[in-house]
């Protein structure tokens, strides 16, 4: 929001330059850096493990959902700055505009409530990738998870494993496509379920 707010100004160009940096780094890169500096030299988190009981596995988690973060926090960034510049440029806003709004009435009354539909998308779209997990992140961590058995079926050529998980996966897809439309009509008057 702040990079659409402050478009064309140093803000803006500063962070497409970092965001563009950051999806310029390889996954490995990150997962590497933050086992050897973050967990091995600074010692803020543990470099692998695992343990199963609530409070005991969040230490062990920690660190891989940051990396996680960091790894869509560039894209991310990019396409929510498009989607609102894009509205921006819309003959409503110069509207609004006119009538004497300023121009933070207008990104957070006009613009932010019309780009909310892609942004939805974009955020509800990404639960499946986060439940099947990262094969990355699970194997370099060693974090029990689907990651893990997917890979595992596939070495083993373990096709009910396999079959299992395409379901799953699938399912969680249909489930949140469904889920997004369901939300469409919330966010937007104007689109009906039909």
């Amino acid at each position: 929001l702040a990079v659409a707010f402050f478009r064309g100004r140093w803000l803006d160009r500063t962070l497409v330059v970092v965001c563009v940096m950051l999806m310029s780094i390889p996954s490995l890169a990150y997962v590497l850096f933050g086992q050897w500096f973050l967990a091995f030299k600074l010692n803020w988190f543990p470099v692998a493990g695992y343990e199963q009981h609530f409070p005991h596995y969040v230490p062990y988690i920690l660190l891989p959902c940051l990396i996680w973060v960091f790894l869509g926090i560039g894209y991310d960034v990019r396409f929510y700055r498009t989607v609102l510049l894009d509205e921006m440029y819309q003959d409503y806003v110069r509207t609004a505009r006119a009538k004497g709004l300023s121009e933070k009435q207008v990104l957070f009354k006009h613009v932010l409530k019309n780009a909310m539909i892609p942004m939805v998308t974009n955020i509800i779209m990404q639960v499946p990738s986060l439940m099947l997990g990262a094969l990355l992140l699970e194997s370099f961590f060693g974090i029990p998870g689907l990651g893990g058995i997917v890979y595992q079926a596939i070495t083993n050529a373990d096709f009910p494993v396999i079959k299992a998980i395409t379901i799953i996966s699938a399912s969680f897809y249909v489930v949140f496509n469904l889920l997004t439309d369901v939300i469409y009509v919330w966010i937007d008057p104007r689109v009906q379920l039909k």
